[in-house]
């Protein structure tokens, strides 16, 4: 059976006005001019999380499987079509148990792997992790997670100053995970060491960062400059000013620019009292912060927000479609099967109305009821 879906088409190399996408089974058969099409919806592809730790009341972070299914539904709601599961900083026993509990997840492509976000990080930076967890990394702990894992370890977010890092990310990247660097106060050419050793992704760049500084232009510089590095940019008007949002998209370009939720349990539900890792967090004008000391708490943000929100602070279309799409498929080594509307890849998709709020979902050529 073909499906048709035509509208205003987004692609890889612009904008098919009057397009159409021609899906067979669970693949995109062909993208094309569509020329009896008049004034239809936007089409964009899937969009991709790779930074989320939960959402509509249910989390990812205590390793529940339950609340991982019921987590990625809701934002496969709000056009997710792809996600990595993201914990906070905890004990090795609950990222064994997580990594154990979530691998059928992964097989069955709910998600699309775990991202530990932490413990590995600086004290000093911390932001809303929990500083009783943090440690220096261990190649021991990795490499018995990666076998529990067996493939469902995506993506680990350390510090490169701390004891051990750099022979952390060799590790990880010589067993195809993606190193990323993140809550760090790393100096610019530490930094420089870690991307030099592999990593390749700046986690929530600026957010839990060393500043930058005239004569110390520390990981956020170093990470913008590296032309092998993808950068997470957190869209919500609260991580960053718009205009820090649009001058770090044009320094690395919507081809290294990732826009990520960052988003927490609290996600489309009520402000009010929640939890990150073992503490406690309030929502109050849907910012999450934690109570202990009003660090911000992760997000509520969903990926369609973020884009909208990246499109009124000045992003064209196209280039926010890739930096929530295209772009963070490639980081997660996803690119070569999904996020972009080209023929051969996993019939993923959103169609947006024209103030781009969601009017339908497809992932793997179905539509999301």
């Amino acid at each position: 059976m073909t499906l048709r879906v035509t509208g205003k088409v987004v692609t890889p190399s612009g904008v098919i006005r009057q397009g159409c996408v021609e899906v067979v089974g669970d693949r995109i058969r062909a993208v094309a001019e569509y020329p009896s099409v008049r004034d239809g919806h936007w089409i964009l592809p899937g969009f991709v999380d790779m930074h989320t730790h939960g959402g509509g009341g249910h989390t990812f972070t205590t390793g529940d499987a339950d609340s991982a299914r019921a987590a990625a539904a809701f934002h496969l709601r709000h056009g997710t079509t792809t996600l990595l599961a993201s914990l906070v900083s905890s004990p090795f026993a609950l990222m064994r148990d997580a990594t154990v509990a979530f691998r059928p997840l992964v097989e069955a492509g709910v998600l699309a792997g775990v991202h530990f976000e932490g413990p590995y990080l600086s004290a000093d930076r911390c932001g809303a992790q929990n500083p009783e967890f943090l440690r220096d990394p261990s190649g021991d702990e990795l490499a018995e997670l990666i076998e529990l894992g067996g493939g469902t370890v995506r993506m680990v977010t350390l510090a490169p100053e701390r004891d051990g890092a750099l022979e952390a990310i060799k590790l990880l990247v010589a067993r195809g995970v993606v190193a990323a660097v993140g809550h760090t106060d790393a100096t610019w050419e530490q930094t420089r060491a870690a991307v030099a050793a592999g990593a390749s992704v700046g986690t929530h760049l600026f957010n839990g960062m060393r500043p930058v500084h005239h004569r110390e232009p520390g990981p956020v510089v170093a990470l913008l400059d590296a032309p092998n590095v993808v950068c997470e940019l957190v869209a919500d008007g609260v991580h960053l000013h718009d205009g820090m949002l649009g001058f770090a998209s044009s320094v690395a370009s919507p081809e290294r620019a990732a826009l990520i939720t960052d988003a927490m349990a609290a996600a489309g539900m009520p402000d009010g009292e929640y939890e990150l890792g073992g503490q406690a967090v309030t929502v109050a004008d849907r910012v999450a912060r934690l109570g202990r000391d009003g660090a911000i708490a992760g997000s509520t943000l969903t990926m369609d927000a973020a884009l909208r929100h990246a499109v009124a602070a000045g992003i064209a279309l196209p280039d926010a479609a890739r930096m929530v799409a295209t772009t963070p498929a490639r980081a997660i080594g996803l690119g070569d099967r999904l996020g972009a509307l080209q023929t051969g890849l996993r019939a993923d998709l959103v169609v947006l109305d024209d103030d781009l709020n969601v009017v339908r979902v497809m992932r793997g050529g179905n539509w999301v009821e």
